[in-house]
């Protein structure tokens, strides 16, 4: 009889690690479609995107652009040479977006305008590599306004409840991922990367 509850136990325990496995590929799957699908949309909206910025542009003036943007959608690209990173970064930070690719805090800055654009990708995704980035690497983002080149001028790990974002009164871009970046279990820190603009943002025009 023990032999048959240790042999039913062990057929559970396959069956719940099977399970938990086919879970895992398929938001990985999902991701990684949800992201070329993301990819795609950004480049088709490209042209777009430029002209509808340039008349609001024309007429409130750049400083008065709205950034509201739909949750989900591909609000930039985010390429870092050091890392070989060239994703497109979706409006927001839930799981959905995260698992997608790079997430906009919504409410911060659009990169390569006024303020703190704030970017935060899983450390075990998109972001896997950014603890190899020191300060003098350089970042670019493009967006339907501008396409802009940052310098990372300041690394540190902190407490994973320790107020981090701030406001800023010129261009900066900050990314985030959970610490450590190789870890087993919820991370206990956080990495906190933070870029200024290298020169003014080049508007977009379109061609």
């Amino acid at each position: 009889m023990r032999a048959g509850v240790l042999k039913v136990a062990g057929v559970c325990l396959c069956t719940l690690g099977a399970t938990l496995v086919a879970y895992a590929g398929t938001r990985y799957a999902a991701g990684a479609l949800r992201a070329d699908q993301a990819r795609r949309q950004w480049e088709e909206q490209q042209a777009a995107a430029a002209v509808a910025m340039a008349r609001s542009r024309a007429r409130l003036g750049a400083a008065q652009i709205s950034t509201t943007v739909v949750l989900g959608a591909p609000i930039a690209r985010l390429t870092i040479p050091r890392i070989g990173l060239d994703e497109i970064v979706l409006e927001g930070v839930e799981d959905d977006e995260l698992n997608a690719g790079p997430g906009h805090l919504p409410g911060s800055a659009m990169p390569g305008m006024r303020g703190n654009a704030v970017i935060s990708a899983h450390r075990d995704r998109h972001f896997r590599h950014l603890d190899e980035l020191r300060v003098g690497d350089t970042v670019v983002t493009e967006t339907g306004l501008a396409r802009a080149q940052w310098i990372i001028v300041n690394r540190r790990i902190i407490g994973r409840d320790t107020p981090a974002l701030f406001q800023t009164p010129g261009p900066t871009l900050t990314l985030t991922t959970c610490w450590p970046v190789r870890y087993f279990g919820s991370a206990p820190d956080r990495l906190i990367l933070t870029a200024h603009v290298v020169s003014a943002p080049v508007a977009r025009t379109q061609s």
